[in-house]
């Protein structure tokens, strides 16, 4: 009588029809699966013949840590490797497949863009250079008006405008030329600029603030690039900017969002702690280089933040345990980079050429680091930068549908948070002004409006029935 046993060869065959069948089922089209097989069977063959269910979560961190130092493997290359992996692990059933932060990983995938404000300005590239295809709104008029673009350029740059504030008004000058068609700006005049803007409002139905940073990136044109100044815009109003009270969170909806997120993801947490703790914005937080970390003084530095102002903020003591095995994991990591000559970071400003040797120096790198690195196309170095910033906005999106709120809450909340819960436990708002780095404390007072009970603190006539 045969044998009902399955050989050994029979197992593999059926583990991995399984693997396949799961891949079908999550949409992954045959010709990609071969691919997810090959990674999946390139991790295997990792282990030396170590069984799935025996892994631990530090081993799998690990080969994607050098998978990730690989030079020639593209982002999505990679991502397709994590997700094959994850695949793999769960048709196997190993329990380390719950302990991996897949979506740490899948967010590593995702390169700095050229025009990324932590690297646009490192080859102090001007339009008229820029690479074809890099930026399509710039091909379709640079080859009239490249020394007008690179005259615009030239001035916000001597300004030390932020480079967000450079690439909107530089794409705004763009649109409007695109508008002229054959017409020179230096003929065009104020009835162009307004029936432009009439256009962008009527047609566009765009935002009154986008509506004025366009108006404004046009006034700065005509008088940098053109070289007059314009005028009066006849019949033209300027758009009416609208009253918006911040979106606040309460401190248990705090607590909810901030539980719901220590599910989804550890590092992003970690992030989220430190946004509500201490007031930073996003890409503050994201581009935390070690040094400016302090533990003994129990404060963070940051630097060149919005409006290039440096300012100090308090380092919560929730978060100084955590943050200190985070940063021993990262240490870890930049060693074994340095180990294999690599372990470079972005130096802003000329401080590459300064200090050559900085950038491989632990208090400047990123306290958020990504897990793979990156190949800078124009100038080739390998470095590892911060991770994307996209990847805690999607966490807190998440973690707002699993905490059950109903409020519109991005990571720009947990600011306005930051600053509402300090008012209302009694700190004077010129302190929470310069916590906020805010130029002008009206900015900061809109906090007190939202502190404010509903109808400046009226008693509703239905309370008191």
């Amino acid at each position: 009588m045969p044998s009902t046993k399955s050989t050994p060869n029979k197992k593999v065959e059926i583990f991995w029809d399984r693997y396949l069948g799961l891949l079908n089922k999550r949409g992954v089209k045959p010709k990609v699966a071969r691919w997810y097989v090959r990674r999946a069977e390139a991790f295997v063959k990792s282990l030396d013949g170590r069984k799935l269910r025996e892994l631990g979560a530090t081993e799998v961190n690990r080969y994607l840590e050098d998978l990730g130092r690989k030079d020639r493997i593209e982002g999505w290359q990679f991502r397709q490797a994590v997700d094959a992996i994850q695949n793999l692990l769960q048709i196997a059933g190993a329990s380390c497949e719950k302990e991996v932060n897949w979506e740490y990983w899948r967010n590593s995938a995702q390169e700095l863009a050229a025009d990324h404000p932590s690297v646009a300005r490192e080859q102090g590239v001007l339009p008229s250079t820029t690479p074809l295809g890099q930026a399509p709104l710039l091909d379709a008029v640079r080859g009239r008006h490249e020394k007008l673009l690179d005259e615009l350029v030239l001035a916000i740059r001597r300004r030390r405008y932020a480079i967000r504030t450079e690439q909107a008004y530089l794409g705004w000058a763009c649109r409007y030329l695109r508008f002229l068609g054959e017409r020179e700006p230096a003929v065009a005049g104020e009835a162009d600029i307004a029936l432009f803007l009439q256009k962008l409002a009527v047609e566009g139905r765009v935002a009154a603030s986008t509506q004025n940073q366009a108006l404004n990136a046009l006034v700065f044109f005509y008088r940098e690039a053109v070289g007059r100044e314009v005028g009066e815009l006849g019949d033209f109003v300027r758009a009416k900017q609208p009253r918006r009270l911040p979106v606040v969170l309460s401190r248990s909806e705090t607590v909810r969002l901030l539980e719901a997120l220590r599910e989804i993801s550890a590092l992003h947490h970690l992030m989220a702690s430190l946004l509500y703790g201490t007031g930073l914005r996003l890409m503050e937080c994201v581009r935390l280089r070690v040094q400016d970390v302090d533990f003994d003084l129990g404060q963070i530095m940051v630097r060149d933040g919005k409006g290039q102002k440096d300012r100090v903020v308090p380092l919560p003591q929730g978060v100084q345990e955590p943050l200190r095995d985070h940063l021993a994991e990262v240490r870890r990591l930049h060693e074994e980079d340095l180990a294999q000559g690599l372990g470079e970071v972005y130096l802003p400003e000329a401080l590459g050429r300064k200090y050559p040797n900085a950038a491989r120096e632990w208090g400047w790198q990123f306290v958020f680091p990504s897990g793979r690195l990156s190949t800078d196309p124009r100038s080739g170095v390998v470095r590892r930068h911060h991770i994307h910033e996209n990847g805690l906005q999607k966490s807190i999106k998440k973690a707002t549908l699993a905490a059950g709120l109903t409020k519109r809450v991005n990571c720009h909340a947990l600011r306005h948070s930051f600053a509402t819960h300090l008012l209302a436990a009694g700190y004077d708002i010129r302190t929470v002004q310069e916590l906020l780095g805010h130029a002008d404390v009206s900015t900061t007072m809109i906090y007190t409006h939202v502190l404010n009970r509903g109808g400046q603190g009226v008693v509703s006539p239905l309370d008191v029935l």
